[in-house]
């Protein structure tokens, strides 16, 4: 198979094609043939030498990125029992350190997997890392409930989008931050008030119509610190880029504001509580962008620029001839 890997650390040329055998699943694990494969923002960082996962792998280069991943089962391990053969799947695999997305194949753990039903692999492969930090964001860390208000930064991005529909379907008021340009995208998926961030009286903006419940800061640094003025006291900001998580909790220190940073994880059961929403209707994933395997670099070139609306992919040659 062919994969698309990190050969050094730096601008997005350093991704390149290389060839590789499958792997053969152990005991719990499936082989996947992929899709479509998610491109992140910790892609990008990643890459770039940033972060834990840059630390961890600097030694191991070259290393396959890539979290998301939809496609057909095509061989099973032993000890595997919800997944057959010729299942459809997607899931976020080998989260933080193994990853893998970025090629033809990947061998996952069968919990890391859900059954794609009456659902597209372009939607499977877009939804899982952003939708989990979008839930895990609102839900676990920032508690939200219905008929508070949330603020989310960067509403239009791909974790972004989907976290204004998760709390907007949850009975919250939602208030996102963005360009003028999607204000009309996110009104469609349930914000009521939308604030440009270019805005150098953006804060006050949001203040205006009350102070919020909860912030979910998908932006980090200057932008994070400056959302502090937005929480009520005894609210909540939750903070997903590590980079600046602690500067904001200092910023906070001594308010009555709570600063929590996260990191993702794994969890197969809000996974499936997502694509339900999907195949309700009540959710959509929308994908920005979709390139070739060997187009990579660009698709990382245009989430290093921002102004993303949702999601970008990676098509594989397993895809043609699928439905999407």
């Amino acid at each position: 198979m062919t994969q698309l890997q990190i050969t050094a650390f730096g601008d997005p040329s350093v991704l390149r094609l290389n060839p590789s055998l499958d792997k053969v699943p152990a005991d719990g694990e499936v082989r996947v043939r992929i899709c479509f494969a998610g491109v992140n923002p910790i892609d990008a960082k990643t890459r770039a030498g940033l972060g834990w996962a840059a630390a961890q792998n600097k030694d191991k280069l070259p290393w396959t990125p890539g979290y998301d991943v939809a496609g057909v089962v095509e061989k099973i391990g032993p000890g595997v029992t919800a997944l057959a053969e010729g299942d459809r799947v997607c899931g976020m695999v080998g989260f933080p350190l193994a990853a893998g997305g970025y090629g033809e194949s990947v061998v996952a753990r069968e919990e890391e997997l859900v059954r794609l039903e009456q659902i597209g692999l372009r939607q499977g492969a877009a939804l899982p890392l952003a939708g989990l930090t979008a839930w895990q964001g609102l839900f676990e860390h920032g508690a939200l409930k219905a008929g508070q208000r949330v603020l989310i930064l960067a509403g239009a991005g791909g974790v972004g989008h989907l976290a204004v529909q998760f709390a907007s379907a949850y009975g919250a008021e939602v208030v996102a931050t963005a360009s003028r340009d999607n204000h009309s995208f996110l009104h469609g998926l349930g914000a009521s008030r939308m604030v440009d961030y270019h805005d150098a009286d953006w804060v006050a903006q949001v203040v205006a119509g009350g102070q919020v419940d909860l912030v979910l800061d998908l932006v980090g640094g200057e932008s994070g610190k400056a959302a502090l003025a937005c929480v009520k006291p005894g609210g909540r900001l939750v903070t997903v880029p590590t980079i600046s998580a602690q500067q904001i909790k200092d910023a906070a220190a001594g308010s009555a504001i709570e600063v929590l940073g996260m990191l993702v994880h794994p969890d197969r059961q809000q996974l499936s509580q997502m694509l339900t929403l999907l195949r309700q209707g009540e959710v959509q994933v929308t994908v920005a962008g979709e390139y070739a395997l060997a187009e990579g670099a660009l698709a990382h070139q245009a989430i290093e620029q921002g102004h993303v609306r949702g999601k970008l992919l990676l098509r594989m040659p397993a895809a043609d001839g699928l439905a999407g």
